[in-house]
């Protein structure tokens, strides 16, 4: 047996040892007087199913299969069936590969998703707002609940920069499926302030943060600047009569964060402490992939054209993930949250990339 076969053993095991340690757990009545653990169980729980009913379903399809080629011996109408069967088992091996694969520690975690204008100037704060309809669009389809941080408008609409949290109300896992839309986004339309009918091309930057909770990353108090001030609406015009915005520098590490857009000082505050604890657990999670040159694809440095991960052209109704080659042409729906079938592509390339590493 080799050694990929045997770690895969090996992580079955391990993963079949822990399903049954959850359950156990989670039968506890007292487990659940502690509702941010009895979640966090939860979804891992939820995570491990599908690879412990394909265990099974595995199991009992070979099974099947020695039973059938033992009577396809005395009754040669039972060498269909055992036809049939090895087909079945082959198909529940290979998924059971695929779920065996090593997983993004994150995987199960809600996120914080950032999008901000770069170049192209008004035009990118417009293509700003049209990717946040299609996140929140998206979110809506999957059944996940939105929560607007934080909004800095810009004069002619849409967003300088918006930042917000989407949460799974079930043990869905969000990061699984939305990290791969960090990156420079690139639209090619004729902009509503173009009176020659030129296309233009902006940029618009998306980062994808899994959403930290206070468990996985402590933060002393003693390491925050808070600064509070008033806040603002496009073109800087006042949005309030009080100083409830909140400004958090984290002076270990330089990052900055804000929030201005709850009513209450409070809650600006911890909406801005829920997004740094969000880049303080990316940013770890970073230097350790790293170190372990194991480094996760970059999210976006700078918002310039040149690093696009995707591009929006609007003339021709098309949608081009560069990264994998996909392309269709229902822009239109895609930007009304249709994201399943490009969010599917980027699953199954990353999925190959790791199959072939394990092989």
């Amino acid at each position: 047996m080799s050694s990929n076969a045997d770690a895969g053993t090996d992580r079955l095991a391990d993963a079949l040892e822990e399903h049954a340690s959850l359950e156990a757990e989670l039968a506890d009545p007292a487990v659940h007087a502690d509702a941010a653990r009895a979640r966090r169980l939860g979804r891992r729980y939820a995570q491990l199913a599908p690879l412990v009913e394909n265990a099974r379903a595995l199991e009992e399809a070979r099974g099947d299969l020695a039973t059938a080629l033992e009577l396809a011996v005395e009754d040669a109408s039972f060498a269909a069936e055992a036809t049939a069967l090895e087909q079945r088992v082959a198909q529940l091996d290979d998924r059971l590969t695929e779920l065996l694969l090593p997983k993004d520690p994150d995987d199960d975690k809600d996120v914080i998703l950032e999008i901000k204008a770069g170049e192209g100037g008004a035009e990118s704060a417009l293509f700003a707002g049209d990717l946040l309809r299609m996140y929140l669009r998206y979110a809506e389809r999957r059944g996940w609940s939105t929560d607007v941080l934080d909004a800095v408008g810009a004069e002619l609409g849409g967003y300088k920069d918006v930042a917000v949290a989407v949460k799974s109300r079930t043990d869905e896992g969000i990061w699984s499926r939305l990290k791969f839309e960090a990156g420079v986004h690139r639209v090619q339309r004729v902009p509503v302030t173009e009176s020659q009918g030129r296309i233009h091309t902006s940029a618009v930057g998306v980062l994808v943060l899994p959403e930290a909770e206070e468990v996985d990353v402590s933060v002393d108090p003693n390491d925050l600047r808070i600064d509070v001030f008033r806040s603002s609406g496009p073109g800087g015009q006042s949005v309030n009569t009080t100083d409830s915005a909140v400004r958090i520098t984290h002076l270990p590490s330089g990052i900055v964060v804000s929030s201005q857009n709850e009513k209450s000082q409070l809650q600006n505050r911890e909406s801005a402490l829920r997004v740094l604890r969000s880049r303080l657990l990316a940013a770890a999670r970073e230097e350790a992939a790293a170190t372990a040159s194991d480094h996760r694809r970059s999210q976006v440095r700078t918002v310039d054209r040149s690093e696009r991960v995707r591009t929006y052209n609007f003339p021709e109704n098309r949608i081009s993930d560069h990264r994998v080659g996909f392309k269709a042409h229902n822009l239109d729906a895609v930007l009304d949250g249709e994201l399943d079938p490009v969010l599917d592509a980027l699953t199954e390339a990353h999925t190959a990339e790791l199959l072939a590493a394990g092989s």
